[in-house]
């Protein structure tokens, strides 16, 4: 998954502050990262598995192997019996093999992760705002990082592949919609809160749109069969999204494809609106401003939501309606299999708005084209986050998904 990648003066060549090892070799051999790749996309193969699919050699497999059980990065799982000859074993990722650090700049709030090989969250900081400025951005990621590595040990340190930062791009544009000062979020175009943070904290840094890298974290971590071709939509302050195709994230020519925020969609009043101004949780909260809710609980972590019924059901079904628009606009565009629907909401609101959005899609004509299905994302409200996190994962270890999906047949 490509990114703005930023290494801080002084970061030796494996890219941890100085700290040389083969455990976290800063360019693993392209091999390597063929054998890393298939583990994290296909699960525990055995090396005749492995050999086969690869069409390397038995004895390269075997060498290959080695060297990744011995770095820590593979494990073995149980044999497989019931075979003739020699029970089987398969290998897959060590879950403590590597680590990685993810920061979510969102418009409402700071999230800063430690994610394992496999994705896990083992530790999570946050810190609530009203709107982001880069001075608290950094001294909220620099105190959290620290707080983060306090807990750990070094062997568990030493095995931190970098920090991701999952951002929107171009911050400063968005004063009027969020109702500040212009001057409150000017300072956005002069920082560079990546190499600022490289520089204090000795991680590399890999800096990459929020919804791009939501959509990424469905990618690497999504559970369940992943479409070859799809359009995402992450339902967060403002709704944003990310395009894969062939199996590889697209980022696009700034960084910012699948900015679908800014697409055209009917209103539903017989006029025209973009749809981050229908499907956005900012218009839920002002929906729930007005009727003296509490909206700022919004921003709590989504497990549930404890705001009237019917006023968020009435904004899930303009929000799928303009939804539904796109992904048709979208569709006549290029042939995407699926749109995957994810977003910063309890998961029964995510399947309430799946629902509706196939609903009024099916509703949409269609002739010329094909539709694509609706599914709901895997990944829920974090995605931010662990999209940043596997920012270093896959610079560090993994190959684009292109380069191996189309690798033997099993």
């Amino acid at each position: 998954m490509n990114g703005m990648t930023i290494v801080p003066e002084g970061v030796g060549h494996d890219g941890v502050g100085g700290l040389r090892g083969s455990n976290l070799r800063g360019v693993r051999a392209h091999n390597e990262r063929l054998v890393l790749s298939l583990l994290r996309s296909r699960g525990e193969m055995t090396k005749a598995e492995l050999t086969r699919v690869t069409g390397l050699s038995a004895q390269t497999v075997s060498v290959i192997m080695r060297a990744l059980e011995d770095d820590g990065l593979i494990c073995r799982g149980q044999p497989l019996r019931g075979r003739i000859g020699q029970p089987s074993v398969p290998l897959g990722l060590a879950r403590e093999g590597a680590f990685s650090l993810g920061l979510k700049v969102g418009h409402r709030s700071l999230d800063l992760v430690l994610v394992d090989f496999l994705g896990g969250i083992r530790s999570r900081v946050t810190e609530r705002h009203h709107y982001p400025t880069p001075d608290a951005v950094v001294r909220f990621a620099n105190s959290a990082v620290a707080d983060i590595l306090s807990q750990i040990g070094a062997e568990e340190r030493a095995r931190i592949a970098g920090l991701g930062i999952a951002m929107p791009f171009q911050i400063w544009d968005w004063w009027r919609t969020l109702g500040v000062p212009e001057e409150a979020l000017i300072g956005w175009r002069e920082r560079n809160i990546g190499a600022e943070i490289g520089a204090a904290t000795g991680f590399p840094v890999y800096v990459q749109n929020d919804a791009t890298a939501a959509c990424g974290a469905e990618l690497l971590f999504g559970q369940g069969r992943t479409p070859r071709d799809f359009l995402y939509f992450y339902v967060g302050y403002f709704i944003g999204g990310g395009i894969v195709l062939n199996g590889s994230l697209v980022p696009g020519r700034t960084g910012n494809a699948g900015a679908i925020g800014s697409m055209p969609v009917p209103d539903g009043r017989g006029g025209q609106a973009v749809l981050l101004d229908i499907a956005s949780l900012s218009v839920l909260e002002r929906t729930l401003g007005a009727a003296d809710e509490a909206a700022d609980r919004l921003w709590d972590t989504p497990s549930e939501w404890h705001f009237p019924q019917a006023l968020v059901e009435a904004w899930a079904d303009e929000a799928a309606r303009a939804i539904a628009a796109a992904s048709a606009a979208a569709a006549a565009v290029y042939d995407f299999e699926a749109c995957l629907v994810d977003g910063w909401m309890p998961v029964r609101i995510r399947t309430l708005l799946v629902e509706r959005v196939r609903a009024h899609l099916a509703e949409i004509p269609a002739s010329g084209i094909r539709l694509p299905l609706i599914e709901a994302g895997t990944i829920g409200a974090h995605a931010r986050s662990l999209g940043a996190a596997s920012l270093p994962l896959s610079a560090r270890f993994l190959l684009d998904l292109q380069a191996f999906a189309s690798a033997g047949a099993g």
